[in-house]
């Protein structure tokens, strides 16, 4: 998992690199080398009897890093997420002092959220001319989204990750500082924070949204939600795009939904089209809704939370076998 192998060079990698006490740069150095040979003895490695298949989420990480213990890693990973959550708190409070409802779209790549994004925008001018919709681009490289945003005539700051996997709450408030004033507004208004495409390590970071919007489109398969779990139990809402290519599929939309109540039985699903504009009336009720919402109703990240509560746990008893009385 990026949190503790340090795929982001931005962001929380200085923390990494803090907590490990050594420069934690994708060219390993002789800490993240195993100095066996032929003997790989991963204690932590469930292997299905049958295939011979490998499970290395099976220790109590549930992630394996070379060179790393399972107690080492689960402290990174808690020191790591309890800042960022940290700073993701600060955000929810930002947010709520500016009258901001913040949603994170989060997706694999190509599913179609910066499509939909334009399209909503522009059906939001229509619908609601004096609402203000600000957007939060992330992407490793290029302002290409960014720009596209531009065009519709909303606000819009890109993130660039470079080797990063995902946003993190610190980028989020330097870019909303770069987005909104200081004044506190009456009126609500909307800000996307549209995430890097990867529907894995983005579930475990809050960002102080309000809530976390999953895009998933047809075009990759009614399974993804039982192979990515972990995203689709973060995610309030699951928007099933693309559904105009539906006809020269073979896209199981039932399996699909059911697969992702199956990961998350409280999982609202719409699905849509942004090409056709199909289904973008109970996109945009949603939108309504939550706005409406009070602000009591946006929690943080429960899968988040949830993760560093079991991280604690497991550092506790690791340190109890151990007999160490003290961080």
């Amino acid at each position: 998992m990026c949190v503790v192998c340090g795929c982001s060079e931005t962001g929380q990698a200085g923390v990494v690199a803090e907590a490990s006490g050594h420069t934690h740069a994708h060219a390993h150095g002789s800490e993240h080398l195993h100095t066996h040979g032929h003997s790989h003895e991963h204690t932590h490695v469930q292997v299905d009897p049958r295939h011979g298949d490998l499970h290395f989420g099976a220790g109590t990480a549930r992630v394996s890093v070379p060179g790393m213990s399972q107690a080492r890693t689960v402290k990174l990973e808690t020191d790591i997420l309890g800042e960022n959550n940290r700073i993701a708190r600060h955000n929810r409070q930002h947010f709520e002092a500016h009258g901001v409802t913040a949603l994170n779209l989060v997706s694999s790549p190509g599913s179609g959220k910066t499509t939909l994004l334009c399209a909503t925008i522009e059906a939001l001018k229509a619908r609601a001319p004096q609402l203000s919709v600000s957007v939060i681009e992330g992407d490793q490289q290029t302002s290409f989204d960014a720009d596209r945003i531009r065009a519709t005539g909303a606000p819009a700051i890109q993130i660039n990750t470079g080797k990063g996997c995902h946003l993190d709450a610190p980028m989020v408030a330097d870019a909303f500082a770069r987005l909104h004033d200081h004044d506190h507004h009456a009126v609500r208004s909307l800000l996307f924070i549209e995430n890097v495409g990867n529907l894995v390590c983005p579930a475990l970071w809050d960002l102080g949204e309000d809530a976390k919007v999953a895009i998933l489109s047809v075009t990759e398969g009614e399974d993804k939600p039982l192979k990515y779990p972990d995203m689709f139990a973060a995610a309030t809402l699951m928007l099933l795009n693309k559904t105009d290519l539906l006809p020269h599929l073979r896209f199981d939309v039932q399996r699909c939904i059911e697969a992702a109540r199956r990961v998350n039985p409280a999982i609202e699903v719409i699905q849509l089209s942004a090409t056709t504009g199909e289904g973008m009336g109970a996109w945009l009720q949603w939108l309504d809704q939550r706005m409406a919402a009070p602000a009591s109703a946006a929690q943080p990240n429960a899968v988040a939370s949830q993760r560093i509560a079991d991280l604690e746990a497991a550092l506790a008893d690791a340190r109890r076998a151990a007999g160490v009385t003290s961080a």
